[in-house]
């Protein structure tokens, strides 16, 4: 750095608050002593930067001097030195008025010229502060401004100014800047310069002389008159300034104190608006910083008492009320403690409740002012006109919260009759008074103006009002408006709408103001105090008085009303009744009104035309932007009719969606006996409708508000939505409310329908659109963007806070397809957030909507022409602190039109009433009942139509809960009349209850059996909502309260819930409204919420019993080797338990967090003792099976043990013998072609010998032994002579295979020749008789199955005794059948052909396993498997090895089998659960496995197969699970199977050398021998091998060393592993395992044990996951009852009708002999009486396509035909089609 700095100094000037002085300050180094008020040394500062020596002249604080003070200081400054730079600090994120200021002070005392050496100097607090401030600087304006002015000249460093490289930076920044004025410094002689000039400006041309002075006597001089003169303006100037950043820093420290610390961080109403703990509390008191919460929590309420909250004593007050008590002790000086009371009591300054009021104005957004002002308006508050801003005092016209207001009111016309206004407040045009006041004046104007309007309520906030203070801040200078508004009453005092303005503060110092409201008044009143002519504002006074206008003084003097002059009044105040005045006054308006000319209306609007004030919605970009898009909407509806825009400009939802609506219920509702026919008719003209409304041209009205809603940010569109709600409501004819008081009220209802237009109707029919595109499956021609992103324009909307449309009033129907789109947007934007559903039910006017907006600061329409129709809902967000509290995230408000709406008189029914009550009530998770008034007859109207819906929720597990709120009730505090109302509620609830009871066929009694109720907390009364009349009265604050009461009891309730969560809220809209086109609501009602839970429960279900039946698996598998070891010789069911526990508590842990943590615990929750229930009895189910597959096992151990002895026998003597032959050719062990001979022949000859006297186990034929069996017992059958192509399985009919069956006695003879004479025309089976034999056949399959298993065939061989086992069982279950059978018998063909068709399906299986025992068991087969193993050993003989190693060889052979046999059974365990999991058709639930047995059904195209399916479900799906696995083997054998074998066998070999090693340890401890060593290898083993010391009987091993034989093993076994691995393919995969074990069968096992009842008109099959569930059977699709066999009486046509359209209709079909209604099916008993079929128009196209596919093999197979009935619809459908629906239909809600 230049040394040239030193002697140059620099000075530093700004706000204190800027810097933070102390030693390590570089710049600026300690503060000065305190008792200095201001931080600045005069004399420079000589410190050393870096190296370098500088000098620093502190001059922070200079502002907030004397200007003497000043004067005197900045002479002797410039006098001493020349400086180089001025440096100003600034705190860039803290910039005041009071740092602006410091500019303008510099530029006065140093000139223009002073500002080429200033440089701002930013500082800090933060580090990170730093990062983002240049940024900062670039968006500040005022910022901008002031480098400006310093020629961009900034440096930015920390507050503390302790950073040495910031500082030397600044030092490099000052040298520049003295370098760029070409090295000049602010000198003395510049300083005199700017004296002089400014003499100039501001003194008599002779004071230049006194100014010739020299430079040190002009900077040291004060005295002289034009000097003087001079300093006195520029004090003056200077101390006005003073006094207004006086001003602004109480302003400041006052939002401060109400924690409003910035005014530009705005306060939104979107926050505001949501559910938070402060919003739920109600304080009559609360601490300062909560007073803005308060107030607006209030105000929103519409509660008046918002002005009114009353701020928490402090301990300080309280400290000196005691202090002032102990001084009182000794009852001393009077005066004294008096004068000690005053000091002490007095408190620090309460805020101001206007103060917040106008503070919470400035810092609120746009919208939340707008809503801010709205409420004020409706508690009959006067509003903000004209604002000053507390810091700019720039004037503001806040016309943009005014959009939302409408006035009403009565007057009488020129023919005396009372004619109702309703306008908007902006475009009223009423006659304005204004009020003002010069100087201090006794009396309150505010409350004289409230006197005027309104004496009952404060219009006005006063002096006298509570709460009031003199510390008023925010309020001088507002003009607040309020208008008085008659009632059509000769007592209303003025006789005509009248706006009065109130400028607040005095009028003098508020010109601009008074200016404005002296120009748009007729009449000006003003307060005058004693003033006379010389006073300041004579002039202004005077002014007033000699226009034209009337003028009104209010003077501090005892006259009574005095005309002066025409138009001039006097009223006297002093000492006058306030009552008096205010009449003498009102007379003085009234005059100036009538004599006033119309033409001088106020129009609120006009204001926005004066250049002088700032227009809020012309200074807001996005305001005015969204401002010209809607009037540019508008513009297009120019002089248009209002009753004809809809139909010309919004199509689409008029006459086509009005027909589509009535087709849609008339699908849902058919009534023609071809019902197929009818809803094949009635969807065609569907369709045909939506492509009339899709080919509709759209108006540029609609593209337009979809264009916008696509192309501008959000805030500007919400800007746009909330102009095109206010112009469209202006736009509306005004005379609406006018038309509903006419005595044609059809007429008038439908044109009032025809003029409402608002942004509902808009968002109608972009729905419409989107719903038109969707059906046709393309985008309209003229529509600018694609249909798809239609939804997410309401979806913004909707999070943006305004209502949807949820059902349509004019058409009373729920546009289904758009809403659905719409929440799934939503979703899409916020996630699948939860949300609580509160719906709300009254009479129409009951005060619905205005309860809910008082509630939760909301804006439904409540005025009398704007009465909701239909639904709306809107979203509340619930604040992040109450989530936790809540479990929700939104409270989902639904309002709905009124019960009985007088529009719709006439023409609707008590059906809509129940329609929408159901609807609403069904959605809802509480619902309020609101009641008006205390009218009997309408209480009943509403109870009786409640207690239905509620019934209705009851019958189909619905349970939501409900409120009553009765309104307008006279004294709510009276505790016996309010328990004398609670008693009648009740017996009315009770009452409606019975009747509603036998509509619905319920056999309730009292309301209490339908829902959870309390009376006493469950019913609300309410206030009155006005206090006084309309239009002047305000809310009542005692309805405010009960608002808030009732609001914290809801959220109090409905925290016990866990909301539900938007895709639930989608799919019960849904669900809701298609029961209810259905007209049998509970009937038809499905919940697909409840039923995707269930679903998602089953596969859990699945997930448990396989977790119990794998591990119960592991452990069968442990104890089979176990007693094939001869470990154990016993099972205890104990045992089985208790091998099981662990499993068991896992799975109790995983059930609990299921049902109690899980999402949809509180659906799950009534499933969960039954599913508990269900889990135990599988549980013992897999128990008890096990158990008994385990002691099968060992009964079969005495069988097997003669074999097992015989092979063990043959094994020694083979390797003894061959021991001795090896002996006797030592000597040749080198010739391997000599000794392979002579082992070949020895090998020949021992088992020649063990075979000679064994029977060889032969091949078998079940068919020939089951042929001779049953010739023997049905000699008479000729059963070689029998069709062997006949499978009965196949058979369509069975009325051939039975015979009539006869009756004893007299009558029996009678009816016997009947039967007989019916059989020789052939006996036809009933279509239950069918099913029933179907089921038997069914049933028998399913347990000879069972049987077979049992056999253990590859363990014991086949025994021809089975085959008489087999069919003894079959003969005794069809005759267990015939005995229950009372018409008919079954012939012996019966018999014979399904043991045929039995046993040909059992054949396979019989061979297969038989074969697997013939390897075993045949000595011939056995021994030549083994020739390989034992040749390997006589070789190692005849090399001499040793025992230890032939031994230790022998062991590994041995262990060949067993691993072998391990391998495969763990291999299929583990395929099992990897299938289970990981292949898609076997995963998930039954559903999902019944959607792939379909589509491999559709695309093998096979009609047996189909026919198979069809009739016999669960063997079907056997096959398919053997399929599959099959596949999924073959498929996934080298990338799966087989490294799950290698894996298997890997840790079969590790546990294998790690018993030998434990062995060799453990037998080395205990000293023990090989026989040891042997018993404890082979213990150790048996969990998990087959193999025990039992195999080594007669292996003689003497002489082998047990130390070694670890180290045999290790080299031996690895041969082994590789001969087993060798062999894995998929080929031999099956054949190694036995039945039980494989795979499939493990999963048949775990599958199959689920319900297969079918229905009995379409054979569909439950899908239900378990077996002998709870409740009814169901089926998510049912098939076309056609391909059951069903036929249309008397003829031979096949129905065509599918169950779920058949229950819908009055048809017939015939059960038990007996005609049944299809509608009332569960009345012909038995298996009908356990189905529920729900009604449904959503028919899987997969069944007409398979019908079109098949008709002719269904025509052959039923001997019937559908000749015509088969719609040319269903014909279209393809193939694909058929499997693509598979997809949508069987997705995991169904």
């Amino acid at each position: 750095m230049d040394h040239k700095v030193s002697s140059r100094p620099f000075a530093v000037f700004g706000n204190s608050t800027s810097v933070q002085f102390g030693h390590d300050n570089i710049l600026l180094g300690e503060p000065p002593p305190l008792k200095h008020k201001v931080f600045y040394r005069i004399d420079p500062l000589h410190i050393k930067i870096s190296e370098c020596h500088v000098s620093v002249i502190n001059m922070i604080d200079f502002t907030e001097l004397h200007l003497d003070s000043v004067n005197h200081l900045i002479g002797q400054l410039m006098y001493k030195n020349q400086i180089s730079a001025f440096i100003f600090v600034v705190r860039l994120g803290q910039l005041t008025d009071g740092d602006k200021m410091c500019l303008e002070w510099l530029q006065s005392v140093f000139g223009e010229s002073v500002l080429q050496f200033v440089m701002i100097l930013f500082t800090y607090e933060r580090e990170e502060e730093s990062d983002s401030m240049i940024d900062d600087l670039k968006k500040n304006t005022v910022v901008e401004e002031l480098l400006k002015k310093c020629g961009g000249r900034y440096h930015i460093c920390s507050k503390t100014m302790n950073n040495q490289s910031e500082m030397r930076e600044l030092m490099r920044k000052i040298d520049r800047l003295f370098n760029e004025n070409k090295e000049q410094c602010y000198t003395g002689e510049m300083h005199n310069t700017q004296l002089k000039e400014k003499q100039k400006k501001n003194k008599p041309q002779g004071c230049e002389d006194s100014m010739k002075h020299s430079p040190q006597q002009k900077c040291m001089m004060n005295t002289g008159k034009q000097q003087k003169d001079v300093e006195q303006k520029r004090a003056q100037v200077f101390h006005t300034k003073k006094k207004q950043m006086s001003m602004r820093e109480q302003m400041q420290h006052l939002f401060h104190r109400l924690h409003l610390k910035d005014i530009h961080k705005k306060l939104r109403a979107a926050d505001v608006l949501q559910i938070s703990a402060h919003s739920l509390q109600s304080c009559e008191s609360c601490a300062e910083e909560e007073l803005v919460k308060n107030y607006l929590q209030n105000i929103l309420m519409m509660n008046y008492r918002a002005r009114y909250i009353n701020i928490n004593e402090t301990t300080e007050k309280h400290h000196s009320q005691q202090t002032n008590k102990d001084a009182s002790k000794d009852g001393g000086d009077f005066f004294k403690e008096v004068s000690f009371s005053n000091n002490v009591m007095k408190k620090t300054n309460r805020v101001h409740p206007m103060d917040v009021q106008m503070a919470v104005f400035h810092c609120a957004d746009s919208f939340l002012k707008q809503l801010m002002v709205t409420k004020l308006s409706q508690c009959q508050f006067a509003l903000p006109l004209l604002v000053p801003h507390p810091f700019t005092q720039q004037i503001e016209f806040p016309l943009w919260t005014f959009r939302q207001i409408n006035k009403s009111w009565k007057m009488r016309n020129t023919n005396n009759e009372i004619i109702s206004k309703e306008e908007p407040v902006y475009k009223t045009e009423t006659p304005m008074v204004s009020f003002f006041r010069f100087g201090s004046v006794s009396s309150s104007k505010s409350q004289l103006m409230n006197n005027l309007i309104n004496e009952k309520h404060n219009t006005f906030f006063h002096r006298n009002c509570p709460g009031s203070s003199r510390t008023r801040l925010l309020m001088d200078g507002v003009v607040e408006i309020a208008w008085f508004c008659p009632s059509g009453k000769d007592t209303d005092k003025f006789n005509n709408c009248v706006a009065f303005c109130n400028l607040h503060g005095d009028a003098g110092d508020n010109e601009k103001q008074l200016q404005i409201l002296t120009e748009k008044s007729l009449v000006n009143v003003v307060l005058l105090p004693q003033i006379d002519k010389n006073d300041k504002n004579a002039t202004k006074i005077q002014n007033l008085y000699t226009e034209k206008k009337s003028l009104i003084c209010l003077t501090e003097d005892e006259c009574v009303l005095t005309e002066t002059r025409t138009g001039k009044y006097k009223i006297g105040l002093k000492d006058r009744n306030q009552s008096d005045v205010s009449e003498e006054l009102r007379s003085a308006i009234n005059d100036c009104l009538s004599s006033s000319p119309s033409v001088s209306m106020f129009k609120l609007e006009d204001l926005s035309k004066h250049s002088d004030i700032r227009v809020d919605e012309e200074d807001d970009e996005d305001c005015r932007r969204g401002r010209e898009a809607a009037q540019q909407m508008m513009s297009l509806l120019k002089n248009k009719d209002p009753r004809e825009i809809k139909e010309s400009f919004l199509p689409c939802q008029g006459k086509l969606w009005h027909q589509w609506c009535q087709k849609n219920k008339e699908l849902h509702r058919p009534q023609e006996e071809d019902i197929e026919q009818e809803i094949s008719r009635k969807q065609t003209q569907m369709k045909n409708i939506r492509k009339q409304q899709h080919d509709l041209h759209m108006s540029e009205f609609i593209k337009f508000f979809i264009n916008q809603m696509n192309s501008h940010e959000a805030n500007v569109n919400r800007y746009f939505l909330n102009w095109l709600r206010m112009l469209l409501d202006e736009f509306t004819p005004a005379d609406l409310s006018e038309l509903q008081d006419q005595t044609e009220l059809m007429r008038i209802s439908d044109e009032l329908q025809a003029a409402s237009f608002g942004l509902e109707h808009i968002m109608r029919e972009i729905g419409q659109i989107y719903e038109s595109c969707s059906s046709v499956k393309k985008n309209k021609t003229d529509l600018p963007f694609h249909f798809s992103s239609l939804p997410s324009l309401a979806a913004e909307m909707m999070i943006c806070g305004f209502p949807l449309e949820l059902m349509d009033g004019d058409a009373a129907h729920v546009p289904l397809i758009w809403i659905t789109a719409v929440l799934d947007k939503l979703i899409q934007k916020l996630g699948d957030q939860r949300v609580f559903v509160l719906s709300v039910l009254g009479l129409q006017s009951s005060g619905k909507s205005t309860m809910l907006n008082a509630m939760f600061g909301l804006q439904f329409a409540v005025s009398a022409g704007r009465c909701t129709r239909g639904a709306f809902m809107q979203l509340i967000k619930v604040s992040e602190e109450m989530k936790d509290q809540m479990k929700f995230d939104y409270i989902l408000a639904v309002d709905t039109e009124g019960l009985r709406a007088l529009e719709l008189a006439g023409r609707t029914t008590r059906h809509h009433d129940n329609e929408l009550a159901t609807f609403v009530v069904g959605l809802g998770q509480r619902t309020l009942i609101n009641i008006m008034g205390e009218n009997p007859a309408e209480m009943q109207d509403i109870l009786e139509i409640v207690v239905q819906a509620f019934l209705r929720m009851k019958k189909v597990k619905l349970n939501p809960s409900c409120m009553f709120v009765h309104q307008n009730v006279s004294d709510v505090t009276a505790g016996e009349k309010n328990m004398e109302g609670r008693r009648r509620l009740q017996e009315t609830l009770d009452k409606m209850t019975k009747l509603a009871a036998k509509d619905e066929v319920c056999d309730a009694k009292c309301f209490s059996d339908v829902i959870n109720f309390d009376v006493q907390n469950d019913v609300k009364y309410f206030a009155h909502l006005w206090e006084g009349n309309p239009p002047m009265a305000p809310p009542n604050p005692n309805y405010c309260e009960n608002i808030q009461e009732l609001k914290k009891t809801i959220i109090s309730q409905s925290s016990k819930s866990d909301g539900m969560r938007l895709t639930h809220l989608r799919d019960r809209i849904k669900d809701l409204w298609e029961a209810l086109l259905n007209e049998r609501f509970v009937f038809s009602f499905r919940n697909s919420l409840e039923i995707s839970v269930y679903r998602r429960l089953e596969t859990e279900y699945s997930k448990w019993t396989w977790t119990l039946r794998s591990a119960m698996l592991e452990i069968e598998n442990k104890l089979h080797n176990q007693i094939e070891n001869k470990a154990i010789d016993e099972i205890e069911k104990t045992d089985l338990q208790a091998e099981l526990m662990e499993k068991t508590k896992e799975l109790k842990s995983s059930m609990s967090d299921l049902f109690e943590k899980d999402t949809d615990a509180d659906i799950l929750i009534q499933w969960k003792s039954s599913f508990e229930i269900k889990i135990k009895d599988v549980q013992e189910s897999i128990v008890r099976e096990t158990k008994r597959k385990l002691d099968e096992i060992l009964q079969q151990q005495d069988l097997k043990k003669k074999i097992d002895d015989q092979r063990t026998k043959h094994e020694s003597f083979l390797l003894e013998k061959s021991k001795e032959l090896a002996l006797t050719l030592k000597n040749k062990a080198n010739d391997n072609a000599t000794l392979k001979r002579e082992f070949d022949f020895f090998w020949g000859k021992c088992v020649k010998n063990f075979t000679k006297d064994t029977t060889p186990i032969k091949n078998i034929d079940i068919l020939r032994d089951m042929k001779i069996l049953l010739s023997d017992i049905h000699k008479s059958v000729p059963i070689e002579h029998r069709n062997e192509n006949t499978d009965i399985f196949s058979v369509t009919k069975y009325s051939n295979y039975v015979t009539v069956k006869k009756s004893n006695g007299l009558t029996g003879q009678v009816q016997n020749m009947c039967k007989a004479a019916k059989e020789k025309l052939g006996y036809t089976l009933s279509k239950d008789d069918e099913t029933h034999i179907t089921n038997l056949i069914s049933d028998v399959v399913q347990e000879t199955d069972k049987m077979i298993k049992s056999f253990h065939i590859s363990k014991l061989g086949y025994n021809i005794s089975y085959i008489k086992q087999l069919t003894d069982h079959i003969k005794t279950r069809i005759t267990e059948y015939e005995e229950k059978s009372e018409t008919y018998l079954f012939k012996t063909e019966f018999f014979i052909d399904l043991v045929f068709s039995i046993f040909k399906r059992a054949e396979q299986t019989f061979i297969n396993q038989h074969r697997m025992f013939r390897e075993v068991n045949d000595p011939v087969l056995y021994f030549e498997k083994k020739r390989d193993e034992y040749y390997s050993i006589f070789q190692k003989y005849c090399d001499g090895a040793t025992s230890t190693a032939i031994f230790g060889e022998i062991i590994c052979q041995k262990l060949k089998r067993p691993i072998e046999q391990s391998v495969y059974k763990q291999t299929a365990r583990d395929l099992a659960d990897e299938i289970r999991s990981n292949c898609p058709s076997l995963n998930g639930n039954r559903s999902n496995r019944e959607k792939h047995i379909l589509k491999r059904l559709a695309e093998e195209e096979n009609f047996s197969a189909f026919n198979d399916y069809i009739n016999y479900p669960k063997e079907h799906f056997k096959d398919f699970i053997r399929d599959e696995v099959r596949q999924y083997i073959s498929d996934q054998f080298s990338i799966s199977v087989k490294p799950k074998m290698n894996q298997n066998i890997e840790v079969l070999r590790k546990k294998i050398l790690k018993a030998a090693q434990k062995s060799t340890e453990y037998v080395e401890v205990k000293s023990g021998d090989v026989d040891l060593w042997l018993m404890f290898f082979t213990q150790k083993l048996s969990d998990d091998l087959i193999f025990s010391v039992k195999d080594f009987s007669g292996v003689k091993h003497d002489d082998v060393d047990f130390k070694l034989l670890e180290d045999v093993i290790i080299t031996e076994l690895p041969s082994i592993i590789s001969d087993i691995s060798r062999e894995f393919s998929a080929d031999t995969f099956y054949k190694n395992l036995d039945l039980n074990n494989r795979p499939d069968e493990i999963l048949i096992d775990h599958f199959c044990q689920c319900c297969w009842v079918q229905c009995p008109f379409c054979k569909a099959s439950c899908t239900n996951t378990i077996e002998n569930h709870d409740g009814d059977h169901s089926v998510p699709f049912h098939r076309v009852i056609g391909m059951n066999g069903f036929y249309y009486d008397e003829t031979q046509n096949l129905c065509t009708e599918f169950c779920s359209t058949a229950v819908k209709t009055s048809k017939i079909f015939k059960s038990s002999g007996q005609w049944i209604l299809f509608s009332d099916y569960k009345s012909a008993g038995h298996v009908y009486a356990k189905w529920s079929i729900t009604p449904d128009l959503s028919k899987m196209p997969y069944w007409k396509w398979f019908v079109c596919r098949f008709q002719k093999d269904l025509e052959m197979y039923h001997g019937k035909t559908f000749q015509d009935k088969i719609l040319d619809e269903w014909k279209k459908y393809t193939k694909e089609d058929a499997i693509k629906s598979l997809d949508k239909y069987y997705s995991p809600k169904h």
